[in-house]
């Protein structure tokens, strides 16, 4: 069995990469949580939301928590956004009608006019995503009174426990 010695910019292992005297995620397990996250925010999957949150939740936990033991935080806060961004588009999908679509937004405290032109748009439910009137509705608070944990938090908390 022959040992091959390679640079540690160019190795990955378990997950892991190394730059420099940072243990960082390589590409690969990057790209894989993208994926998982797709499957478990995909706009056809017909399933409820809280077993969709519950689901994303189970699978952010676990990543996160084995992938903490890199120090790499910059690019969490930016995932849970993109998170929250696919979940929105979820719940847009799930109101696909735009009764249905101007109705609930009204009912999540967004101002009439702009729940109106929310719902009568002919753009995608990715790109009504990111629209004031939407953030309004399904803020941040509403998601994790749903129950979605932040992957942000997971590593802060893992980092700093007793912050």
């Amino acid at each position: 069995m022959a040992l091959t010695v390679r640079k540690t910019n160019t190795l990955d292992f378990l997950g892991f990469t190394f730059k420099g005297k940072q243990i960082r995620w390589s590409e690969k397990a990057i790209r894989h949580f993208k994926y998982r996250v797709r499957q478990l925010t995909g706009r056809s999957w017909g399933v409820s939301m809280q077993r969709r949150i519950r689901e994303l939740n189970q699978f952010l936990s676990g990543w996160i928590n084995y992938f903490a033991l890199a120090k790499y935080y910059r690019p969490l806060p930016l995932y849970d956004e993109w998170i929250r961004r696919r979940l929105r588009m979820c719940f847009l999908k799930q109101w696909r009608k735009p009764r249905t679509r101007i109705r609930n937004l009204i009912k999540l405290g967004v101002p009439e006019k702009p729940a109106i032109s929310i719902g009568l748009s002919s753009k995608g439910p990715y790109r009504l995503a990111k629209t004031f009137a939407v953030h309004q509705g399904i803020s941040n608070e509403f998601l994790s009174k749903l129950g979605l944990v932040s992957a942000k938090e997971i590593w802060v908390k893992f980092h700093y426990p007793n912050g």
